[in-house]
């Protein structure tokens, strides 16, 4: 395990020197808010997620918590609906008065929070992936997820990379879907890949083929890239083979989940992505320095929950170090000191990337964070 004595983040290290707090603080539980979505279409997202927090907690309590303190989770769970979310956050601010928050498993979950966060000045790590969620800045707010703009820059550099100059793009109309469709638009114009087709499709849709079938008999697709997250992309995927589709199909990160691949089945075969080193962690170079952090995380993961990790597990992990450390550099649970000291985070080696933030950039990953994977044999396989 990693938080307490042999943390591979050296924030965290010594935490037992702190341990002298005065013991009305002792007494007192460093309180978590977890909005999180593990149930409903985005539950293959939050559940990992949610796992990977009272999993944490749990062994960092163990080792004494922090500050001499105890750690608390309070998790809530919206289901995916944005509503509920305002809900379950306006009630772990009000009511549970807790110290931050880790969560916003959905880009539409997190938006709908975000104003309540800010009105009520919490420092909130959202695990989300659409680059809204921190640009423009926003005080209280920062993110740990690769967002949309990083995956289309990676995507159309691939295709360009393979001499791919014309592609179609699909999304889901709303949230995640219709950010990275907005995102991928933009960065096209600069990246040397023509976009020359453009269809979306609804969460609901039970089949896809009819847009499918416009991009297929659209003059010179060279490649499709699919925006979205849940069922949707893997129905993408079946239905690009059943009609027989071959150019190369590309989707984005929001699938970065073994589950992508049982519900694709052998469909999901040459399928691309981008993807953290996470999901290749036994393929990536000695030298990487993520290997042995993913290494770990993984192997961990694997011990308690008897299955391979998800990015959005890894996300989770990555939140909760930041968050951790911050508190601990702090010295204390003041929420502007430990907004101040989240912001200051730099060189964290993460299951998705060194992170450096600063007051510009409340995410601070770069593109070399991501990689591209191919579904070979039913699992990742890394292409660069």
């Amino acid at each position: 395990m990693v938080i307490g004595k042999r943390t591979v983040y050296g924030a965290l290290i010594g935490l037992g020197a702190l341990a002298a707090a005065s013991a009305s603080q002792a007494a007192e539980t460093i309180k978590i808010g977890a909005p999180l979505s593990f149930t409903g279409p985005a539950s293959f997202l939050g559940e990992p997620e949610k796992k990977v927090l009272e999993m944490y907690v749990e062994q960092i309590n163990k080792e004494g918590g922090l500050l001499g303190r105890k750690i608390e989770l309070v998790v809530y769970d919206d289901g995916g609906l944005a509503d509920k979310a305002v809900g379950n956050v306006k009630r772990l601010i009000q009511n549970d008065n807790v110290d931050l928050l880790i969560g916003g498993t959905t880009t539409a979950t997190t938006m709908a929070m975000v104003p309540l966060i800010e009105r009520g000045e919490v420092p909130f790590i959202s695990l989300a992936g659409a680059v809204v969620v921190v640009d423009p800045v926003k005080k209280w707010v920062f993110k740990v997820s690769h967002n949309d703009r990083m995956a289309a820059e990676k995507v159309l550099a691939d295709m360009k990379n393979r001499g791919l100059t014309k592609a179609a793009i699909i999304s889901e109309d709303a949230g995640f879907g219709k950010s990275g469709h907005d995102e991928t638009l933009k960065v096209a114009k600069d990246s040397g890949v023509e976009i020359v087709a453009d269809e979306v499709y609804s969460s609901k849709d039970p089949d896809v083929t009819a847009q499918l079938t416009k991009i297929k008999n659209t003059p010179g697709v060279q490649a499709v890239f699919n925006f979205g997250f849940g069922q949707g992309p893997a129905i993408v995927t079946k239905n690009y083979r059943q009609i027989g589709m071959t150019a190369p199909l590309y989707q984005s990160h929001g699938v970065a989940s073994k589950d992508f691949i049982r519900l694709a089945g052998d469909s999901a075969e040459g399928v691309r992505l981008p993807a953290s080193g996470l999901v290749v962690p036994d393929q990536l170079a000695a030298t990487d320095p993520q290997k042995p952090v993913v290494s770990l995380f993984t192997k961990g993961y694997q011990v308690k929950h008897g299955a391979e990790p998800s990015t959005f597990a890894g996300h989770a992990y990555d939140a909760l170090q930041i968050a951790l450390a911050a508190v601990n550099r702090a010295g204390s649970t003041n929420k502007a000191k430990v907004r101040d000291e989240i912001e200051k985070t730099s060189g964290y080696v993460g299951t998705g990337g060194i992170v450096s933030m600063t007051p510009a950039d409340h995410l601070g990953l770069s593109l070399r964070a991501f990689h591209i994977v191919e579904v070979k044999g039913g699992n990742w396989s890394l292409v660069d």
